[in-house]
């Protein structure tokens, strides 16, 4: 093998392995304030989303919440979402899936069921039905750990 060719198969390797870092790194990093998907059963009627169609991967911090309701868990958390460095709205949003972006999908397909909280995205409540119950999901941040 020629070393132009031999160089340019390294380098395209090595973009390679930095183009999928960017995509895992960032998820790996726990800094800044933990933010949550928090469910609570509820009785109220109004606007809602019907989520009983919806795919966990596609929704994974408001399945979370919904599962753990469902199992009776009290606070119903997501798994913790970090902001990493630069925080909300940082570098790390870029590379990763965030339950603010979940929030934004529900405000999407119905605007009615969701409401923006003061110190958004703390706050952001969302009404969705789900296996025949209705839930409040809400986005929580804690400055420690539960």
């Amino acid at each position: 093998m020629r070393p132009i060719a031999r160089n340019l198969i390294l380098a395209i390797l090595g973009i390679l392995a930095v183009l999928i870092a960017l995509g895992a790194v960032p998820s790996l990093i726990e800094t800044g304030d933990p933010y949550y998907v928090e469910a609570t059963p509820v009785d109220d009627s109004g606007a809602a989303i019907v989520a009983d169609n919806f795919s966990e991967q596609r929704f994974p911090y408001a399945f979370d919440a919904l599962d753990a309701a469902a199992a009776g868990e009290d606070p119903a958390r997501s798994e913790a979402y970090y902001t990493g460095p630069g925080g909300v709205g940082g570098l790390k949003e870029s590379f990763t899936h965030t339950p603010f972006e979940e929030f934004d999908e529900f405000e999407s397909r119905n605007a009615a069921a969701v409401q923006r909280g003061a110190d958004s995205p703390v706050g952001d409540t969302v009404f969705v039905d789900y296996e025949g119950q209705r839930y409040r999901l809400e986005i929580v941040r804690l400055t420690e750990e539960p």
